[in-house]
């Protein structure tokens, strides 16, 4: 019966949502990919806003029911039936009583399993399509047939374009470069391989009064160049949800200089290597969204960066949806960890893979993440930089949240939704 109900209510989501476009013909930029949609989404979104009214997907919206959600401007109403019921009420007035709707919507696509982009395109056709990384072992990959079906969903928007309409694409992903030129598309990438439409040079930690609180970069579209601050968050990653957005702005034909004014007000969204004041005079970098083998690759890298820190602790959770693939991979990541951290904690039976990591480095495992956030609450101390990094299962901000060294900063934090909390 629930699984009868959830395709009717998709069934009816999709309608109104195409009822609405249709009505309001809003410009449609998605973004897609398997590594870093939702910031790269509000990066675009902080730019566009310099010239269009712009809606944005909410957090991560990006499913057959999110992406509706979007295009009606309503949040999710889980499992209450009179939620459901303002839903369907906003979607009719939408469509009977006139309203300023957004010039531009902005939003964030994505596939669990095959087929789920193929759905979404069928009520919403992209005139601008911005894809973020699509590495070897994606994420979900374990619903699908192979790694290369999974990149080839995430990549299916840019085949919805019209000949001569904006694909942008990071240039230093080479898969996705060689998908593009099998499309009319007008291309423009972004990222630090070059040649690059926006082109990040001189990559570094931002610091204020000696204390790392960001990235920063110089971006160059055709000769301009702008310097390029993103507070609160590390690692090179950062940098390329910025550069996707000028890149972007640049197809709309909005100046650099705007651009990257507008862009003063983007940070990575909750979970993606933010920064947080830990207990006892520790640093945090919260990067408990989710987790993949590019990912945690990523994150491991960044904490290595932290040479200066007393103890690099990596607080590693399970990688899930790797299917096959998962016990090499953990296998895999388990060398970089060695590499990257003093102290390794792990969170999970498959992370458990990480502690054989080649090198002298002191382990702590755990089964939950409720039973690692009471152990490490005492074990932090002045001077370690300690990552939190797991998928989204494992609830690794519970983590986060006994380190913080201020409980009022819990609202930073991913998952934080009354319904999210609720669950075991």
């Amino acid at each position: 019966m629930k699984k009868i109900l959830k395709v009717v209510m998709v069934f009816v989501l999709a309608f109104f949502a195409r009822a609405v476009l249709r009505r309001y013909t809003p410009r449609i930029v998605m973004v897609s990919g398997s590594v870093g949609k939702t910031s790269t989404k509000d990066a675009v979104a902080e730019a566009l806003s310099t010239k269009f009214y712009v809606r944005k997907s909410e957090k991560s919206f990006n499913s057959e029911f999110g992406v509706p959600f979007t295009i009606l401007g309503v949040g999710n109403p889980w499992d209450d039936p009179f939620e459901w019921f303002a839903v369907l009420k906003s979607a009719i007035g939408l469509l009977i009583l006139p309203n300023h709707y957004p010039a531009m919507l902005v939003l964030e696509v994505g596939a669990d399993r095959p087929g789920d982009l193929a759905r979404i395109l069928r009520f919403a056709t992209p005139d601008a399509v911005v894809i973020t990384r699509l590495p070897e072992i994606p994420v979900h990959v374990e619903a699908y047939a192979s790694p290369e079906q999974v990149r080839e969903e995430e990549f299916s928007p840019a085949y919805s374009l019209n000949p001569d309409a904006p694909l942008i694409i990071p240039s230093d992903d080479s898969w996705v470069v060689g998908a593009a030129r099998r499309i009319p598309a007008r291309i423009l990438t972004y990222g630090i391989a070059a040649p690059s439409t926006a082109h990040i040079r001189e990559i570094g930690f931002h610091t204020t009064e000696g204390v790392v609180d960001g990235m920063q970069a110089r971006i160059n579209i055709d000769g301009e160049q702008e310097m390029c601050i993103v507070k609160g968050s590390v690692g090179v990653t950062q940098l390329l949800p910025v550069a996707a957005a000028l890149a972007t702005a640049s197809a709309f034909n909005i100046p650099m200089a705007d651009a990257c004014a507008a862009l003063e007000n983007y940070e990575a969204p909750a979970g993606r290597g933010r920064l947080l004041v830990g207990k006892n005079g520790s640093v945090i970098i919260d990067d408990s969204y989710n987790a993949s083998p590019a990912a945690v690759e990523e994150a491991l890298t960044t904490l290595k960066s932290f040479s200066h820190a007393k103890r690099r602790i990596a607080v590693l959770g399970d990688m899930l949806e790797l299917g096959r693939f998962s016990v090499t991979e953990h296998e895999r990541i388990s060398v970089l960890v060695g590499e990257s951290a003093d102290v390794i904690v792990t969170v999970g039976i498959r992370a458990r893979a990480f502690a054989a990591a080649p090198k002298r480095t002191e382990v702590l495992q755990f089964d939950n993440s409720r039973a690692a956030a009471t152990a490490l609450a005492d074990f932090v101390r002045e001077g370690d930089v300690v990552l939190v990094k797991g998928s989204q299962s494992i609830r690794t901000e519970r983590i986060v949240e006994a380190l913080l060294a201020n409980s009022a900063d819990v609202y930073k934090l991913v998952r934080q939704e009354k319904k999210w909390r609720e669950k075991a």
